[in-house]
């Protein structure tokens, strides 16, 4: 080889390793300033200081990007919340004509209004489900789904929960009611949350304010969705409320205006009645930033790990 030649792939080796030790630095350097104007001057910001939650996040429903958070990967009890994964096991599991009877353990649980001998057709008691936020109803269908195992309902929970991507989130039952192994994160609750939207049975379920959930013996309960923020934000279509004591007021609520979609999910509000008026003022703020002029994005690593791993996220302080 000649001199030259030698040069030419010394320098050639050069090159490969300083664009090999670029691309790492791109991918791995930290990405919490990337931003490229001052979100401080958009309308609303001041309600990020003001909101309850302990965890919460914002996100883009057509780009995926996070428009704000808190804590968002913080584990925490996800209440009722946990009503999404059990509502749309039941939807895809191609069963909603199928008719279910009420046993005995479901209607002994806290916050019921299903009796022992009741019978519903599967789509009616969806809407019992999450609208009354009704934890025998829930227990009913975990029950029916895994074939008389509540256990393998659970194991199905879980396998979802992995397909969706959600790292984070391990369900113990069906309905959300304190136990240590069930568990979630505001990201995960918001990846569930678009998961479950794009099915149009579920979002028809949690857009509808209020139903007269018939039984099979022709009786009628009326039903009122338990989330208020229907009724209280213009652009509002879902989803679900949560809360416990350990939990406190949870929200994952959807919102659409001028075309555009947002994801909102808060956990831990205290009080709990706050989850209304922390949810509002928060949408307020993330429609405001996607109309808010010279907003320059940026390609960087997410902020919360989503199926489509690279998407133009923009970082908040």
């Amino acid at each position: 080889m000649s001199k030259n030649h030698k040069i030419i792939a010394i320098v050639g080796i050069g090159i490969l390793l300083a664009a090999a030790a670029f691309a790492w630095w791109w991918f791995t350097r930290p990405s919490g300033e990337a931003y490229f104007f001052d979100t401080r001057q958009v309308e609303g910001y001041e309600a990020l200081d003001t909101v309850t939650s302990t965890s919460w996040i914002m996100i883009d429903g057509a780009t995926g990007m996070v428009l704000a958070q808190r804590d968002c990967q913080r584990q925490m009890y996800p209440a009722s919340m946990t009503k999404m994964m059990t509502c749309i096991l039941a939807i895809e599991s191609g069963r909603l004509r199928d008719t279910i009877t009420i046993a005995g353990n479901e209607a002994d649980v806290m916050s019921t209004r299903v009796r022992e001998g009741d019978s519903y057709v599967m789509r009616d008691l969806l809407d019992e489900m999450m609208l009354n936020s009704d934890n025998g109803a829930a227990l009913a269908i975990a029950r029916y789904i895994g074939e008389g195992d509540t256990l393998r309902f659970y194991r199905q929970m879980n396998d979802k929960a992995a397909f969706i991507g959600m790292r984070n989130t391990h369900f113990a039952n069906p309905h959300g009611l304190p136990d240590s192994l069930n568990y979630s994160t505001a990201t995960d609750m918001a990846m569930l949350a678009q998961y479950c939207m794009n099915d149009t049975v579920f979002a028809n379920i949690v857009a509808t304010i209020e139903r007269d959930v018939p039984l099979i013996d022709g009786r009628k309960q009326e039903s009122h969705n338990s989330n208020l923020l229907l009724e209280r934000y213009e652009g509002c279509h879902g989803i679900k409320t949560g809360f416990t004591n350990l939990a406190g007021g949870c929200l994952a609520s959807v919102a659409t205006r001028n075309g555009r979609t947002i994801f909102l999910v808060v956990m831990h509000c205290s009080p709990a009645w706050k989850r209304i008026p922390n949810s509002a003022d928060l949408l307020d703020y993330g429609f405001n930033l996607l109309t808010a002029p010279y907003v320059s994005f940026h390609y960087v690593r997410p902020m919360c790990y989503y199926p489509i791993p690279w998407r133009p996220t923009v970082f908040l302080r």
